[in-house]
């Protein structure tokens, strides 16, 4: 995210700047891809510069894929930070980036540069401007088109921290009740926004959140499916340790992760859809928004999974169903296909409406992109030398490279460790994974909550889950020999190294710190430090003031000038 600061009056506000720098470094690149179409070179990018939902927003990816060493995986911080010197050489001395969950003032008071009022078209939102949009028209029609086919504006609740002045029950004073400038506006009044709850009414206050995701390439569709499926039940535990999102709209919430607000606000189920009316145009009644954990495991040739795990009564498309198994699609590959189809596309470009699908997934992907789960299972593309991959998506983004690169790195590891022993075996309940995400979003829950967890891996006969903690999941316990030790078993099964394996053990040592308790979380060092700032009236309010000191102290840790090993661990630096 790119903010703006405004030193003199202590005011630290989005910049709509993140679109003009996205630009720019788009430059080089396209210029260098364009002459690698010429001579058939492969280009030697840095780095990838994409668009994302907010006009604030800078997305980064590797310049090309990392190899398969282990040795690659030291450089993964290294291109981290390169990345961000680039986009800081490009910005102004008033100017900085935080690469943070979500930004404590999106949607209150004057939190935009330049200021805009929250009076957009395709936003209708209270609170945010369409200005905060990408300018890119298929962002200004997802948050549109979202509304429309909803039939009102979403509804996002996140519960609010009280304090010890926060009034009970809390009733947003900062909510314009009375704005009578589109339809949607009275919901507020007539009960969306819910007592003791901050309440947030656009797309923009879920996609403007920022992410860590990681891309695992897999030999083949079949390792590809085990991925998928094992990786989806960590998916919680992760998200806990890596939690960096207590705040909303200026206010401490009682939750430390944005995955909840994501999933409502691109909640575009109809109220049929939704089962609060009885179906008359829709087809399905859909349990979930389209963002939330996986509906159904994709099973695999390893033998481990049963049917009893999929206990969640599956909505599919069966015509889609039937086509696929006619044409020797297993069933549980062609149910994950028909559920996706349950959902409409949002947004559809006319230039694209006719496609060679033989040549061409574009009509697949615009269906596929828009269904955003814990774990997304990815063909390739046709014609294409890419493989079968598997994105894991419920980390919260971190502060610093360091951070951001061990839990990269330490995904990367145990995905490979899935693949080097085959049985291991992490699979519960689809429902219970359901349980766990939301058992991951509450305040301190890496410290306070218990995750559904497979009782004994490797596989030795038994099928039982329990409740474990996340540092008993990470760190191991009579009950689970642990995620860090499987990865540790790996390692010590391949050749690495010294000096290799010690730069990974850093990796290691500060995600066991995580688990057990000795370093805290993002969403904890911001809490501590809002609540112990003195402008802080212990109202669970987040006042500019606070937001411009916390954005400042949160930039000199990501750059070195503040040691933080609370936050880091001992002897890390940036």
């Amino acid at each position: 995210m790119l903010i703006s600061l405004d030193r003199k009056n202590r005011r630290a506000r989005l910049s709509q700047r993140g679109h003009e720098l996205l630009s720019t470094l788009q430059i080089e690149e396209n210029e260098m891809l364009n002459k690698a179409n010429q001579t058939g070179e492969k280009p030697d990018l840095e780095a990838l510069w994409r668009p994302e939902f907010g006009r604030y927003m800078i997305e980064g990816t590797p310049g090309h894929p990392y190899n398969s060493s282990v040795f690659d995986l030291t450089t993964v911080e290294a291109n981290m930070k390169r990345r961000r010197e680039i986009v800081a050489s490009l910005m102004r001395e008033d100017e900085m980036i935080l690469s943070i969950g979500s930004y404590p003032q999106l949607g209150s008071g004057d939190f935009l540069e330049p200021p805009h009022k929250a009076n957009g078209q395709f936003s209708r939102s209270l609170f945010l401007p369409d200005e905060v949009i990408n300018p890119h028209p298929r962002f200004h029609t997802l948050a549109g088109n979202i509304r429309e086919r909803r039939g009102s504006k979403v509804r996002i609740n996140m519960p609010v921290f009280h304090d010890l002045n926060t009034p009970r029950p809390f009733i947003d004073p900062s909510i314009p009740y009375d704005r009578s400038l589109f339809p949607g506006d009275k919901e507020a009044k007539e009960g969306a926004a819910l007592p003791d709850h901050i309440y947030m009414d656009a797309m923009g206050f879920g996609m403007g959140c920022c992410c860590l995701q990681i891309t695992l390439q897999a030999p083949n569709v079949d390792l590809a499916r085990r991925l998928y499926d094992q990786l989806a039940t960590v998916g919680a535990v992760m998200m806990s340790l890596s939690a960096s999102s207590p705040i909303f709209r200026g206010y401490l919430a009682d939750v430390d992760c944005r995955w909840n607000v994501i999933a409502a606000a691109v909640d575009d189920r109809t109220a049929e859809e939704r089962g609060e009316r009885p179906l008359a145009k829709d087809r399905f009644v859909i349990p979930k928004s389209r963002y939330g954990t996986i509906d159904t495991f994709l099973g695999s040739d390893d033998g481990l999974f049963k049917p009893e795990y999929n206990d969640l009564k599956l909505v599919y498309d069966h015509e889609i169903y039937r086509h696929l198994v006619n044409n020797d699609i297993d069933e549980l590959l062609a149910k994950h296909v028909a559920h996706l189809f349950i959902r409409d596309p949002l947004v559809i470009f006319e230039e694209l409406l006719d496609q060679d699908d033989s040549v061409s997934a574009d009509h697949f992907e615009n269906i596929q992109s828009t269904n955003w789960q814990n774990v997304r299972f990815k063909p390739p593309p046709p014609n294409s030398p890419i493989g079968w991959r598997v994105e894991f998506r419920p980390l919260e983004v971190q502060l610093t490279e360091f951070e951001n690169a061990a839990f990269s790195v330490f995904t990367v590891l145990l995905a490979r460790a899935l693949l080097a022993f085959p049985d291991i075996n992490f699979y519960i309940p689809v429902t219970k994974m359901d349980i766990n995400m939301q058992r991951a979003h509450n305040r301190d829950a890496v410290f306070n909550e218990r995750f559904y967890f497979r009782r004994s891996s490797p596989a030795d006969g038994e099928d039982t889950v329990a409740e474990l903690t996340a540092n008993e999941i990470i760190n191991g316990s009579a009950e689970f020999i642990g995620l860090v030790p499987i990865v540790q078993m790996y390692l010590d099964s391949i050749s690495v190294e010294e000096n290799v394996r010690r730069q990974i053990e850093r990796y290691i040592l500060f995600v066991r710190g995580r688990a057990n308790g000795s370093i805290m979380t993002a969403a904890a060092w911001i809490r501590i430090f809002v609540r112990n700032h003195p402008a802080y009236k212990f109202d669970s309010v987040v006042s500019s003031e606070i937001n411009y000191d916390l954005a400042v102290a949160l930039d000199d840790i990501a750059n070195g000038r503040r040691p933080a090993p609370e936050l880091l661990g001992a002897g890390n630096t940036v």
